[in-house]
């Protein structure tokens, strides 16, 4: 059973405030069918700085049971919102992700999809939020252990990637290539 105890890392401020990001997040992605491209990429532009910023408040923690923590997205649903995105992106959802760990060792430019690292942070978001929402502290110290672990070296990068892509759809005009150049 749920409770709460005082000085928990589980229920500190910073905590609490991320989980309340993520839902957000969670659920403009989940309501995808009903934006329209411009509206998504202004949206993100002002979800995915506030939850980097919050993720990088989280207190510390230890894990308490063994690490594995059950996980609610589906390959299914990830399907669907990368599908969804991608159509309404078109030609800005690829980019090139300078900032690859692979990029040494590549011929040239690392293409990334924006629909893709979008619906991979929803991925760590859900499950976490998911978790929360069942309210057992023992889950959710180990959710909140491994969310800021790999927030580190997974999932910080990619939203930071993420956010330099939808800053140049937003901001940066690409003029078409034509036959004079």
């Amino acid at each position: 059973m749920p409770s709460s105890e005082p000085g928990s890392p589980v229920y500190s401020k910073n905590t609490l405030e991320f989980i309340a990001v993520a839902k957000s997040y969670c659920e403009v992605l989940e309501t995808i069918d009903q934006m329209e491209k411009d509206r998504l990429v202004e949206v993100m532009l002002r979800l995915l700085p506030l939850l980097y910023l919050k993720a990088s408040l989280l207190p510390s923690t230890d894990l308490i049971g063994d690490g594995s923590v059950e996980t609610f997205a589906t390959e299914t649903h990830y399907g669907l919102l990368v599908e969804q995105m991608a159509s309404l992106l078109e030609a800005d959802d690829t980019y090139v992700n300078v900032y690859h760990p692979d990029i040494a060792l590549a011929d040239g430019a690392v293409a990334a999809s924006v629909s893709e690292g979008l619906a991979d942070l929803w991925q760590v978001m859900y499950d976490v939020v998911e978790v929360f929402r069942q309210g057992y502290d023992e889950a959710m110290n180990d959710a909140l252990y491994l969310c800021k672990e790999s927030f580190a070296g997974e999932w910080g990068p990619t939203l930071l990637s993420v956010l330099r892509a939808l800053h140049g759809i937003m901001y940066i005009e690409t003029a078409p290539l034509t036959d004079e150049d």
